[in-house]
């Protein structure tokens, strides 16, 4: 009896330590933490801030130690439609989308309970005050403006949270259906007049083209009949020219039996008139100076014999 009892002790001890070793490994294993470099974990002893340590790994004292984690990759929260009331009182549904990122994870944990919902009601709250001084024209012309406006304003609250916004994109503008349907007509009417437009351009430029064609042609026809004319000119004096030598050949006399061939034609026809031309009278003239001179010559010499 007594060496049975010795055996069943050693076996409960056995067995309390192995649980006791499980236990310890349990507690061990979950309070050895393996922080990726993407993430850092923060800290607490005993409910006081101690350190932010990672990446690596990292022992967390069991009971005493609490750690938590902060992921500092980019994130983006995709705010849901929100409708908003523009400075001309229309309503206008707008969704967007927040990309943030954590510098700074000791606030990030300590400064906001969730950062989370924090950013999204302060991106909310600003849009629509963002919203509601621009009139609906602004609103749908201004994206990019809107955007940067939001940024801006969102960065400085999210600063305190240790928090840095780094882009915000809307999605979507959504106006009213009667807004949308004006926008519309609008949009067609403008193409019209466009076309329209486009083809009184193209009909002034035909004409243009066309009277400049007209007026080069003109301008080519007028330079042909002044060339022509020039032409005409110079063939005529040049015939001039060439009569002139040939009476120059003839002499006086041959120029006087043309004249008296003339005059004997003349005289053949029933007309009482006769026209001698004055270069005919001064040839005769100059003929019988001629003979008088002649005659004049002969007597001289007749009294000196």
């Amino acid at each position: 009896m007594v060496s049975e009892e010795i055996l069943v002790m050693p076996v409960a001890e056995l067995i309390v330590a192995v649980v006791f070793t499980i236990i310890l490994l349990v507690i061990i294993l979950t309070h050895l933490k393996v922080i990726p470099e993407y993430k850092r974990i923060v800290i607490f002893r005993l409910g006081r801030l101690m350190a932010v340590k990672g990446p690596g790994l990292v022992f967390l004292i069991p009971i005493i130690d609490r750690g938590v984690e902060v992921d500092l990759r980019e994130f983006v929260l995709d705010i849901p439609p929100q409708t908003c009331i523009t400075k001309d009182n229309a309503p206008v549904d707008v969704d967007l989308l927040v990309y943030m990122k954590i510098f700074d994870p000791q606030l990030a944990v300590t400064a906001v309970q969730n950062y989370i919902a924090a950013a999204t009601g302060i991106a909310v709250t600003t849009l629509r005050a963002i919203i509601g001084d621009m009139p609906l024209d602004d609103v749908l012309a201004k994206r990019e403006y809107i955007n940067n406006s939001l940024r801006a304003k969102l960065d400085e609250v999210t600063d305190r949270w240790g928090i840095k916004v780094t882009s915000v994109e809307i999605k979507e503008i959504k106006p009213p259906r009667d807004v949308q349907d004006a926008m519309i007509k609008q949009m067609a009417a403008e193409r019209t007049k466009r076309a329209m437009i486009l083809e009184a351009e193209g009909k002034r430029s035909a004409a243009i083209l066309e009277a400049e064609g007209q007026r080069e042609a003109m301008i080519k026809k007028g330079e042909g009949e002044k060339q022509y004319e020039i032409l005409v000119a110079e063939g005529k004096k040049r015939a001039l020219e060439l009569i002139q030598e040939a009476a120059e050949k003839l002499g006086s006399n041959a120029l006087l039996l043309q004249y008296l061939e003339s005059l004997k034609t003349i005289a053949q026809s029933p007309a009482t008139k006769i026209i001698i031309p004055l270069e005919l009278l001064g040839t005769f003239s100059k003929i019988l100076g001629g003979i008088s001179t002649q005659k004049n010559k002969e007597n001289e010499h007749t009294i000196d014999h």
